[in-house]
């Protein structure tokens, strides 16, 4: 094995930190679980966990965040793991990343660096990635400073930088700062764009009379497996983080007479970053606009409770939490417990091997029925233009010249009532 090989396949070692503040938020604590999280988005990452520190504080230092005792446990732990990366479980601002990396000899980063990081080896489409480096370049901005702070250490002996190495240093970094903020205003006008067509296509789909299905839920809940099984498609769905970042949308044929979109969604997570949602808006608001949500719950973590309240205050932040939902309790089949969930618009399945998706799709089909008829219509020629119209607003399945077109379509209220003097009969 040759030596670019070997370096090809080094991994990052990391140890994780986390504080468990009485100060905090619970949900911006750490915890053994949260931990052990991180530990796996990590490894999705390209990483490799070697530790793990979880300080228990009444309030985060201002300076350390953790206490300056903790830091030098941290760093002996680094130095005996041969560690090159510490990660956060919580966020720490730039100042404390700052003085952590030179307090602790390696790179340190915090858990919405990491998930960043994630999202952009994921990216894949031009929206996606658009999305990526907005959310990149806003987390970005405010840690310009500690990057150009090698500019003192270089030549700096006794705390003071000599003549000749501070305007260069400020020039630049001023100079970094407006690239980002041109960078940012340039994506943002870009992004625009992009809710401009999503809007488009929304007005068609309104006008259409076709419902629409957005699956969401916590990151890794086997989403894109679910929606391969409905619509028979082939999206790459693995057991890892943040495997979906692109939206997929797929036809569903619930019946002769429901047909809906199903769209899949990027994962959800604990302490995901702000920017980033807000950069994942013009993916993430196709949400309030959707007629029915699928929110899928691993049945088979212990931890889905807490996941789906994650979850559903994503939804609420996003103006979605009067949508209608089903709740799909999902790998029903590796579910820890007796009894599943049940109740009114709760689902249990299996996406992996199909169990319970007749039960998901007549669920589906409750609650998107808009009433649509199959029927013959007899359309004299001299009235053509209405066959353009059903093929725009109605489900065209058979088309006959003779003395009359024969048309046999799937027709929502609305469309009926325009060609209801032309109905010969009910369809087959």
């Amino acid at each position: 094995m040759t030596e670019t090989t070997l370096k090809e396949e080094k991994r990052n070692q990391a140890v994780l930190v986390g504080l468990n503040a009485h100060s905090l938020p619970p949900e911006d604590n750490a915890t053994e679980t949260t931990l052990e999280e991180l530990a796996a988005l990590l490894e999705t990452a390209g990483g490799e966990c070697v530790g793990t520190v979880l300080q228990n504080k009444d309030k985060p230092d201002a300076r350390t965040f953790i206490g300056e005792g903790k830091v030098d446990e941290v760093r002996e732990l680094a130095q005996a793991v041969d560690a090159d990366l510490i990660v956060f479980d919580n966020e720490i601002s730039p100042a404390q990343v700052r003085v952590l990396t030179e307090d602790i000899g390696v790179q340190v980063m915090d858990r919405a660096g990491l998930i960043l990081d994630i999202f952009a080896q994921r990216a894949r489409t031009r929206e996606g990635r658009l999305q990526v480096a907005l959310a990149q370049y806003k987390y970005l901005l405010p840690r310009l400073t500690g990057m150009w702070g090698h500019l003192v250490r270089q030549t700096a002996s006794g705390g003071k930088s000599p003549i000749g190495t501070r305007g260069p240093g400020e020039t630049q970094l001023e100079t970094d700062r407006r690239h980002i903020r041109r960078k940012i205003q340039k994506l943002e006008e870009d992004l625009q764009d992009v809710r401009r067509v999503r809007a488009v296509q929304r007005d068609r789909r309104i006008k259409n009379e076709v419902p629409v299905v957005t699956i969401v839920g916590y990151t890794n809940a086997g989403k894109s497996t679910l929606l391969n099984r409905l619509t028979g498609s082939a999206i790459p769905a693995n057991n890892r983080l943040f495997d979906t970042l692109d939206t997929t949308t797929r036809m569903l044929e619930i019946s002769d007479t429901c047909t809906v979109l199903v769209s899949d969604t990027v994962g959800f997570i604990r302490k995901l970053p702000h920017h980033l949602v807000e950069a994942f808006k013009a993916t993430l608001e196709e949400l309030k606009y959707a007629d029915l949500l699928l929110h899928v719950i691993d049945a088979s973590n212990e931890e889905w409770q807490s996941q789906a309240r994650v979850v559903e205050k994503l939804i609420r932040e996003l103006g979605a939490e009067q949508t209608p939902r089903i709740d799909v309790f999902n790998k029903c089949d590796c579910f820890y417990s007796d009894i599943l969930p049940s109740g009114e618009n709760i689902v249990s399945i299996s996406a992996k091997t199909g169990e319970g998706l007749d039960r998901l799709t007549a669920a589906i089909g409750r609650q998107l029925d808009q009433g649509a008829k199959k029927v013959l219509l007899s359309l004299p020629y001299d009235r053509g233009g209405l066959l353009d119209m059903l093929y725009r607003e109605a489900k065209v399945e058979d088309v006959e010249y003779g003395e009359t077109i024969l048309v046999q379509a799937v027709c929502t209220p609305k469309v009926l009532g325009q060609v209801q003097a032309y109905v010969t009969a009910p369809g087959p």
